[in-house]
């Protein structure tokens, strides 16, 4: 199960890193406009929202991968932290912005904090 657990954490890292890069940089490009079915005119009004936006998503990023390199007990338990955060950020996005978030960020996020805590 541990295995199972790294690869989640890892995949949920390369999530985020992914959401990062399309919020920071690819918004009012085809990548950003998909994703949030914005026209160019509010995809360039919303920019900086969703640059900052990004900015956290990479910061669940790297708060991962420290997870994932950190010896034990710090490694499970910051795994844990931000798996947490993972959840809690799109619970509350999908309740408030797009519930499709339930399902993209939500839905991994837990399995992954479940595959943690049963490998823990």
């Amino acid at each position: 199960m541990n295995a199972v657990a790294t690869v989640l954490v890892a995949l949920i890292a390369a999530l985020h890193v992914w959401i990062l890069v399309v919020e920071m940089f690819l918004w009012e490009r085809g990548p950003g406009r998909s994703l949030s079915g914005f026209d160019a005119g509010m995809a360039r009004a919303t920019a900086p929202l969703a640059a900052n936006q990004g900015l956290y998503n990479g910061f669940l990023a790297a708060g991962l991968v420290w997870g994932l390199i950190a010896a034990d007990p710090t490694g499970y338990r910051v795994q844990v932290f931000f798996l947490s955060c993972v959840v809690v950020a799109g619970v509350y996005g999908g309740l408030t912005a797009n519930r499709r978030i339930l399902l993209a960020q939500v839905l991994p996020g837990a399995l992954a904090l479940a595959a943690v805590l049963v490998a823990g």
